[in-house]
């Protein structure tokens, strides 16, 4: 039996967040945001009908583009890849925990200031800049440094592509929607760039114009960058405070936890079939 597929609206701005096979509230960046429940999405082509025609439609705009984050969605989780580093190189968790849980928390705090991570992914400050400030803050389990030098790469050195995502993409593109790459970057060393023409047909990385996500800019810069609107785009990202964003600018949100409810959620949306299960 095929599972049940919800969204949930946001009533000031249009736009969904689609959590998987199961709605579910995020969290909102606003006190404004007011949250219900819809049902399936309805009215879309057979899968055989031609990729020029509506793929599509929510809340009356006609979907046309995918829009994916890299680490974490077309990656393995975040979590995952950090721990590797965190025991391969000796890493005192509670030392790497306390300093990170503030740096994030301020990061996606709309009145925070001077924030490391803000900077970082703004492309205001280098990674090596980044590498000597988080590596002044940790610890090894000996009580000993943590090298500053190369940091950032040995962090990120576990992580690897899923292959159900990477197939989703290219099925998305192969059947005409427009595909694009939008990440908040931490050096620009973590990408596989070699991967990318096979993959979007646009890639916007943080560091590289100066926005970040959750800012409302990136995400219209996004969908511009496509030819689309922001309401004619579907946004997958790993982290809710950036699918409540890409749903405030008028997106229709994808919340990713894992690669086979995603693939079901976008299908769903879609209409069409985007790999195997």
């Amino acid at each position: 039996m095929k599972p049940w597929f919800q969204c949930v609206r946001t009533h000031w701005k249009s736009g969904f967040i689609a959590s998987g096979t199961r709605a579910r509230l995020v969290t909102a960046p606003s006190p404004r945001w007011s949250l219900t429940f819809t049902g399936p999405t309805a009215d879309v082509p057979a899968p055989g009908e031609a990729a020029s025609k509506i793929i599509s439609v929510v809340n009356g705009e006609e979907l046309r583009g995918v829009i994916t984050d890299w680490g974490g969605v077309m990656t393995t989780p975040i979590l995952t890849t950090v721990q590797a580093w965190i025991q391969a190189d000796g890493i005192d968790w509670d030392s790497y925990r306390t300093v990170m849980r503030a740096w994030v928390f301020d990061a996606y705090d709309s009145n925070s200031h001077a924030n490391p991570i803000h900077a970082l992914e703004r492309g205001e400050c280098s990674g090596a800049e980044f590498e000597r400030l988080l590596a002044a803050e940790l610890l090894l389990t000996d009580g000993g440094a943590v090298a500053a030098e190369g940091l950032l790469r040995r962090m990120f050195a576990a992580s690897a592509e899923v292959p159900a995502m990477y197939e989703m993409i290219r099925a998305a593109r192969g059947a005409g929607l427009r595909t694009g790459l939008l990440s908040n970057s931490w050096g620009g060393h973590e990408y596989p760039r070699a991967d990318f023409p096979g993959l979007f047909d646009a890639v916007v990385i943080s560091g590289e114009c100066g926005m970040r996500k959750p800012e409302e800019a990136i995400f219209l810069h996004a969908a511009k960058s496509l030819g689309l609107e922001p309401g004619q785009c579907v946004f997958i990202d790993d982290l809710e405070a950036n699918v409540a964003a890409a749903a405030a600018c008028g997106m229709t949100g994808v919340h990713h936890t894992e690669a086979a409810e995603t693939v079901t959620a976008l299908q769903d949306l879609l209409g069409i079939p985007l790999g195997a299960l």
